[in-house]
């Protein structure tokens, strides 16, 4: 499928509503025709230190997306063992889904995951940084 019909689909997707909605996605600038610039919201999970929070994030869909993984940031500020401290930037090398990325993963699952990764038990009760607050 040609980049762009599936990115579509995303949109379409995202624009619909996913499952409980504590997850969702849409493009930052509708002008941009490459379809490259998203943002994500992550309402966070409940009985966790991220309960009720609403993370903003940004992802990033290169002229190689799908073949080849977004780049994912938060806005907001969270402690995560996958987010870097000072960018906010998601690492690869500590999100497993970014380091061992297949065409057929879509934002959808990059949000789904992250929030995910914020019930684990390394991520659950890390102290967090002010709401409101962000890179």
């Amino acid at each position: 499928m040609p980049r762009n019909f599936r990115l579509l689909e995303e949109l379409e997707r995202g624009e619909k509503g996913i499952g409980d909605g504590s997850v969702s996605y849409g493009m930052d600038d509708s002008d941009d025709i490459y379809m490259r610039s998203w943002t994500g919201t992550i309402i966070g999970p409940h009985n966790s230190v991220h309960d009720g929070r609403i993370y903003q994030l940004k992802l990033f869909c290169d002229k190689d997306y799908p073949e080849k993984a977004p780049t994912v940031g938060f806005c907001s500020r969270v402690n995560m063992t996958c987010v870097n401290q000072e960018t906010g930037r998601v690492e690869p090398k500590h999100f497993s889904m970014l380091a061992n990325w297949r065409r057929e993963y879509t934002m959808e699952d990059i949000l789904s995951q992250l929030k995910r990764e914020m019930l684990a038990s390394y991520n659950r009760k890390l102290v967090q940084p002010p709401e409101g607050t962000f890179f």
